[in-house]
């Protein structure tokens, strides 16, 4: 029991630092795209490259999740991330940078499912809500924590929170080879690997249209959707239409989703085990929507703080409540599963900014709307989901 915390621990600190390392860059953004005369729709084409090759890697890896096993697509994956960190401090050229991008977002494609199909391995269903909730907190932590770490680093030169990014990730490649044992057996892997042989990228999104599963997976873009759309003009809006500064909306960011770490470390297992997994989603994308909503008609910085706090809160309890529907579902098809999640992330997540984007230049207030509107209808959709007994 001893040894599984410490290996469910190993779990935690590897998606922490992955994304301790894509937060730490965020307050030196501005400051290299100055330094390399980037622009805006250049930077968006960034996001989108990391966003796109997670998208099409992502059923690839979870096959190979389920073939050759959790913990060697999770140390290569650990390995990628820190190359794309330690290229994109040395890039001097736009298309290196891009190269950087597509190779970040290969890793997250590996790293994201191989730590929840692991995760998923070595708990019980009893447990999984609460195991599910950690992952989440560390990934939203280590958002919390990136960015003042990167303005510390920052102080010794632009890059330097790349090459730092790129230390931690090697650092964690190597424990976790050296320390995390495949939690299948040979002969679990080879039928794993058999069922899924004959998969290629649009036979497993074809198989993620099956009713069973396509419910689920919409709501998962719905989330990457409204969240990614939401966080992209927050500071835009914040700016344009209050004039806060550059601390306050850091304030706010913060803030916020130190509430949201809080409510899925102590909160969100029990919530779950009083309403269930289907209802905490649905009560989530109705708050979620309500307070978009509202964003659109507040003013005061206390009360944005508030309503700010409330809607990171929803989509922080969503993530988990999804993750551990789903890997309920999956059965023995858990690299399948968590592939096509970090699928329907990255479909959201390439969506979302985009048309926030667009609709940002046409009305300030219309990204709030057209979230909103999204998140109502992943409501509309989770009334014809049919459950079914979930295999222990």
């Amino acid at each position: 029991m001893h040894k599984q915390k410490f290996v469910f621990t190993m779990l935690l600190f590897n998606i922490f630092i992955v994304f301790l390392g894509v937060g730490l860059i965020i307050p030196i953004m501005p400051t290299f795209m100055e330094e390399m005369h980037l622009s805006g729709k250049t930077m968006g084409y960034m996001v989108a490259a990391f966003s796109l090759s997670q998208l099409l890697i992502s059923p690839y890896a979870g096959r190979w999740i389920d073939s050759i096993g959790r913990k060697k697509i999770i140390v290569i994956g650990l390995f990628i991330f820190s190359l794309s960190e330690l290229i994109f401090g040395l890039g001097t050229n736009v298309w290196v940078l891009y190269l950087a991008r597509i190779l970040g977002g290969i890793s997250a494609a590996f790293i994201m499912p191989g730590v929840t199909a692991y995760v998923a391995d070595i708990t019980t269903i009893e447990e999984r809500p609460k195991a599910m909730g950690y992952v989440s907190a560390a990934i939203s932590t280590g958002f919390i924590i990136g960015p003042g770490v990167g303005g510390f680093i920052a102080s010794l030169g632009v890059r330097a929170p790349f090459f730092f990014a790129a230390a931690i990730a090697f650092v964690a490649a190597m424990i976790s080879f050296a320390i995390l044992k495949e939690p299948l057996t040979k002969e679990e892997l080879r039928k794993l690997s058999e069922e899924s042989k004959d998969s290629h990228f649009f036979g497993e999104l074809k198989k993620s249209f099956q009713p069973f599963y396509l419910i689920a997976f919409i709501i998962v873009f719905v989330l990457a959707f409204g969240l990614s759309a939401y966080e992209t003009v927050f500071s835009l809006f914040s700016d344009h239409k209050f004039g806060f500064t550059p601390k306050d909306i850091a304030t706010i960011i913060t803030i916020s989703s130190i509430v949201g770490v809080i409510a899925q470390v102590f909160l969100f297992e029990k919530v779950v085990f009083a309403i269930g997994e289907k209802k905490l989603i649905q009560f989530c994308l109705i708050i979620g929507a309500i307070f978009a909503l509202i964003s659109t008609v507040i003013g005061d910085f206390w009360i944005i703080l508030l309503v700010t706090s409330v809607i990171f809160l929803a989509f922080d309890i969503l993530r988990p409540a999804l993750t551990t529907f789903l890997s309920k579902m999956a059965g023995n098809e858990q690299g399948f599963v968590a592939g096509m999640n970090s699928a329907y992330t990255s479909l959201g997540n390439i969506a979302g900014p985009t048309i926030a984007g667009i609709l940002f230049d046409v009305d300030i207030h219309f990204p709030y709307f057209f979230s909103a509107f999204i998140l109502v209808i992943g409501l509309g959709i989770t009334m014809f989901w049919k459950e079914r007994k979930l295999s222990r």
